[in-house]
C-alpha cells in the first residue's frame, strides 16, 4: 500500500459528480428559502415576514414601502383583506397567532411614503376600463402602476362615491385615503358615463395598441374565469367575492394585457401566481406560548412584531459546527462544491470547505429531509482524487500515519496456544496510540473470559483514506485486512470503536461485534473503577444510526454507577468532535470549533466510547474519560503529541509481543542522542513533526555534513527531504548529540546547482 502525489503535468481525468437531475433532486431537499407559513399564504405576495421584522425594529417607513409594493390602495386592502395570512401562522399551535392585519394598518398609521418620482417613461399602449366596482378599481391601479395609458368610464360622479359604492362597510379614513389616492392616480376619467354605452361606442374606434377591459357587460362571471373574446383587444373580467379577491383578480388581468401588449400568450409563463404550499419547516421547540398584543401605539406594535418568531428552517446549521462556521446552507453549498468540481474544474477555490467538513452525517439526521452535506463532501472528494485535482498536502500526514500504524505497528496474532480463534479484538489505531495500557487489559480481559481463543490484531481499519477520498487506497486496505483475518480463520470481530466496527462490516462475509456488547455478554471485569458521579456522555458520530450501541453504552455505564446527564445533540443527534472526516488535519479552526459545540452543551466531565473524541475533549482542557477506562482501572496518556501516538503504538506491539508471544525485539542504537526543547516539541505536535522525521534529517546531517551557522547565536539549521516534503530543523550541538530549537517543513524542492 502507498500514496502518491500528483505531479504537476498530470492529465486531469473528467468525472462527472452529479448529473443536473441528481444535483436538482438534492437541492430540492434544502427548504431554508422556502416562502414563509404567512407569505405562502397570501395570493398578492405580501412578504408579511419581513414586514414583522421591520415594525419589530421600528422601522415603520420600510414596513410600508413593503406593503404597499402589493396594492395601489393600501387603506382598503389592510380593512377589507380576509387575512390567509394570519390563519397560517405558526404560532396558533401554541397560543395566538400574530395579528399581521393590525401590524399593516400600524404600517399605514405610522409609516412615511417614500416620495421618489418615478421616471420611467409610459407604455404606449392605452387602456380603457368600462366598470365601477373593486375590481374596476384595483385594475385601474394596477395598470397605471405598469405605467399604461388608463381611461376609466365610470357612472359615479366622483372618486369619493366610486369608492362609497365599491366599499360601502369601510372606514370613514380608508375611503377617504383611497378616494385621494384614486383621485392622485395618473389616469384619465370620464365620470357620470354608461360603461355599456361607452364601451360600445369606444370599441369600434380601438386602434391596434389599445385595450378595452369591460367589466360591467357580464356581472356574473365569476374573476377566476378570464374571457379572451374574439377581438383580440377587448379582455372581459367578471365579478369578486371580496377585497382580496378584487385585488389578486385585478393582479391577473393586469398581467394578462401586459403580456397581450407584448404580443406575448397570456396563458404562459406567468410564474407562480396566488397562494403557494410551502414545505418550510420551522421548529417550535422552546418556544413559550403567547397572546395578542393589541395594537395602539408604536411601541405595541413593535411588542406584537416581536412576538413573531421569523419563521425559517436552520435546523441543521444550528446543531453544526461547519456550517456554521461558513454560513451557508446546505443547497448554496453543494451548488459551489458542485461548481468547483465539476465545472470550474479548480484546485483552490473550494478544496478548503470540501476537506473541512467531518463528514459525520449529523446534517443528515438533523434535516426534515435528510440532506447529508457530508455524503456531498465525500462525494466530492473521491471525485477530486479521480481527476487528480485534489492535492495530497491535507490528508498527508493523515495517510501516512494510517500506513505506519497497518505496516511497522501491525500485529495480527491469534492468542497465545491457539491455531485459529473465534474471535479477534480489533481496538482501533487510535485506542492504541492514546491508552494503550487500557487496549492491554481489554485484550488479557477478553482472551481470560471468551471461550474459543481471542485472536489481537492492531491496525487501522481504513477509515482514514475512505474520508480522504483515497478509494484505491480504501480498497487496498480492505483486500489487506480480509486477508489477514482469513489467516487468524475468519473469526468474529470485536472492535473497540464504534467507526471501526462501522467499516469493518463492510468487508465481505464477517461479522462485527463492539466491546461494549460482549462486555454486557460477560459482565463487568473485577478491574472496573466506579465512578458515581455525574457525568456527560457523548456520543460518537461512528454510532449514529446504531441505536443498540448507544443504549449498550448506557447500560454499562449506569452499571459503573456513573449518572448520566441528559445533554442537547446526543444520540443520532450529536456533533462530531473534529477529528471525524480528517478535519483536524485540514482545517484546524473548523475542528476546534467541532470541539467546542461538543463541549459547550455542559460543564461535567465527558464520558465517551470513540479514543479520539476522548483526546481531543481533554486538549481542550475538559477532564475526559473513554468507557473503558473506567472499565478496566486504567488511564490514558495525557493529550499524547504525534510522536508519542506513533511510539505507544509500536511500543504496545512490542510489549505483547514479548510478554504473550515470547519474541523479543531489537532496538536501534542511533550512536547520538537528541533532545528537544518544551517549545520545540510543541512547535512540531502544531507542524506535524514527528520526532522519527528530525532523526532522519540528523542522519542525513552526517551523512552529508550539510548545515548552515548563525554566527550570532551560535545555532545551526539543516534539512532534509522525505518523501514529499522538506524538513527543517534548527539545533545546537550538545557533548553527546544535538538539541533541537525548533523545525518546521514545507512541500518545496531544494536544488543544489554547481
Amino acid at each position: 500500500m502507498k500514496i502518491e502525489e500528483r505531479a504537476s503535468t498530470h492529465v486531469y481525468r473528467q468525472r462527472q459528480m452529479f448529473t443536473k437531475e441528481e444535483l436538482e433532486a438534492r437541492e430540492r431537499l434544502c427548504v431554508h428559502e422556502q416562502p414563509a407559513y404567512c407569505n405562502a399564504a397570501c395570493p398578492l405576495k405580501l412578504d408579511a415576514k419581513a414586514m414583522t421584522a421591520a415594525i419589530a425594529a421600528g422601522d415603520f417607513d420600510r414596513a410600508l414601502a413593503l406593503y404597499e409594493r402589493i396594492t395601489p390602495f393600501p387603506h382598503l386592502l389592510a380593512e377589507g383583506c380576509e387575512a390567509p395570512c394570519e390563519q397560517s401562522c405558526k404560532l396558533w399551535a401554541l397560543g395566538e397567532g400574530i395579528s399581521i392585519r393590525a401590524l399593516e394598518r400600524a404600517a399605514l398609521t405610522w409609516g412615511t411614503k417614500s416620495r421618489g418620482k418615478s421616471f420611467l417613461r409610459k407604455k404606449p399602449t392605452a387602456v380603457g376600463i368600462f366598470g365601477g366596482d373593486l375590481l374596476t378599481l384595483f385594475l385601474a391601479g394596477e395598470l397605471v402602476k405598469k405605467r399604461y395609458s388608463v381611461h376609466i368610464y365610470c357612472s359615479q360622479p366622483d372618486a369619493q362615491a366610486l369608492v362609497e359604492a365599491c366599499v360601502p362597510e369601510a372606514s370613514p379614513s380608508a375611503k377617504a385615503a383611497t378616494a385621494k389616492a384614486l383621485a392622485d392616480m395618473d389616469a384619465e376619467f370620464s365620470w357620470n358615463a354608461d360603461p355599456v354605452l361607452a364601451y360600445s361606442r369606444e370599441e369600434r374606434q380601438l386602434k391596434a395598441a389599445s385595450f378595452a377591459v369591460a367589466q360591467a357587460l357580464f356581472p356574473d362571471l365569476a374573476v377566476e374565469e378570464v374571457l379572451m373574446v374574439s377581438r383580440p383587444h377587448n379582455l372581459i373580467t367578471g365579478k369578486t367575492r371580496g377585497v382580496l379577491d378584487a385585488a389578486f383578480g385585478a393582479k391577473k388581468a393586469a398581467l394578462s394585457i401586459d403580456r397581450m401588449a407584448q404580443k406575448l400568450d397570456p396563458a404562459n409563463t406567468r410564474g407562480e401566481e396566488g397562494a403557494v404550499e410551502t414545505r418550510l419547516y420551522t421548529s417550535l421547540e422552546g418556544i413559550a406560548p403567547s397572546e395578542r398584543i393589541p395594537v395602539s401605539d408604536k411601541a405595541s406594535a413593535m411588542a406584537e412584531a416581536k412576538r413573531c418568531i421569523q419563521c425559517h428552517c436552520e435546523e441543521c446549521i444550528r446543531g453544526c459546527a461547519y456550517l456554521q462556521h461558513y454560513q451557508k446552507f446546505p443547497r448554496i453549498l453543494t451548488r459551489e462544491i458542485y461548481n468547483n468540481v465539476s465545472i470550474i474544474m479548480g484546485d483552490h477555490m473550494m478544496n478548503k470547505p470540501i476537506n473541512a467538513c467531518a463528514l459525520c452525517g449529523q446534517c443528515g439526521v438533523l434535516c426534515p429531509n435528510g440532506y447529508d452535506m457530508g455524503e456531498v463532501c465525500r462525494i466530492a472528494r473521491e471525485n477530486m482524487v479521480f481527476t487528480g485535482k485534489m492535492p495530497l498536502a491535507p490528508h498527508e500526514f493523515a495517510l501516512m500515519d494510517m500506513l505506519f500504524s497497518n505496516q511497522e505497528a501491525f500485529l495480527a496474532r491469534p492468542q497465545p496456544g491457539f491455531n485459529r480463534c473465534r474471535y479477534v479484538f480489533f481496538p482501533g489505531c487510535q485506542a492504541a496510540a492514546i491508552a494503550p495500557a487500557t487496549v492491554r487489559a481489554a485484550y488479557l480481559d477478553l482472551c481470560t473470559r471468551l471461550p474459543g481463543g481471542v485472536a489481537l490484531m492492531l491496525g487501522c481499519c481504513g477509515a482514514i483514506c475512505h474520508w480522504a477520498g483515497r478509494y484505491e487506497l480504501h480498497s487496498q486496505t480492505k483486500a489487506f485486512l480480509k486477508e489477514a483475518l482469513a489467516q487468524l480463520g475468519d473469526p468474529i470481530i470485536i472492535a473497540g470503536c464504534p467507526t471501526c466496527k462501522k467499516e469493518l462490516a463492510d468487508l465481505p462475509g464477517v461479522t462485527v461485534l463492539g466491546v461494549w456488547e460482549i462486555l454486557e455478554r460477560l459482565g463487568l471485569p473485577q478491574t472496573r473503577r466506579p465512578d458515581p458521579r455525574p457525568v456527560a456522555l457523548h456520543d460518537a458520530c461512528g454510532a449514529r444510526g446504531d441505536g443498540e450501541t448507544q443504549a449498550s453504552i448506557r447500560r454499562i455505564a449506569q452499571a459503573l454507577g456513573c449518572q448520566v446527564a441528559d445533554t442537547p445533540y446526543s444520540g443520532d443527534q450529536a456533533p462530531c468532535c473534529g477529528y471525524g472526516g480528517l478535519t483536524q488535519y485540514t482545517n484546524r479552526e473548523v475542528a476546534r470549533k467541532m470541539t467546542d459545540k461538543c463541549l459547550e452543551r455542559s460543564d461535567l466531565p465527558y464520558l465517551s466510547y470513540c479514543m479520539a473524541c476522548r483526546d481531543r475533549f481533554a486538549r481542550e482542557g475538559r477532564e475526559s474519560m473513554h468507557l473503558l477506562e473506567l472499565v478496566y482501572g486504567t488511564s490514558a496518556d495525557h493529550c499524547p503529541d504525534i510522536s508519542a501516538k506513533r511510539y505507544n503504538r509500536l511500543g504496545l506491539k512490542q510489549q505483547l509481543l514479548k510478554e504473550l508471544w515470547k519474541e523479543d525485539t531489537q532496538t536501534v542504537d542511533l550512536g547520538f542522542t537528541i533532545a528537544y526543547t518544551p517549545e520545540a516539541e510543541a512547535l512540531m505536535d502544531d507542524r506535524m513533526i514527528l520526532k522519527s522525521d528530525v532523526i532522519q534529517v540528523f542522519e542525513h546531517l552526517r551523512q552529508t555534513g550539510e548545515a548552515i551557522c548563525d554566527g550570532e547565536t551560535g545555532l545551526y539549521i539543516t534539512r532534509a527531504r522525505q518523501g514529499n516534503v522538506t524538513f527543517w530543523v534548527k539545533y545546537r550541538e550538545t557533548d553527546a548529540g544535538y538539541q533541537v530549537i525548533s523545525a518546521y517543513s514545507h512541500r518545496m524542492k531544494v536544488v543544489n546547482r554547481q
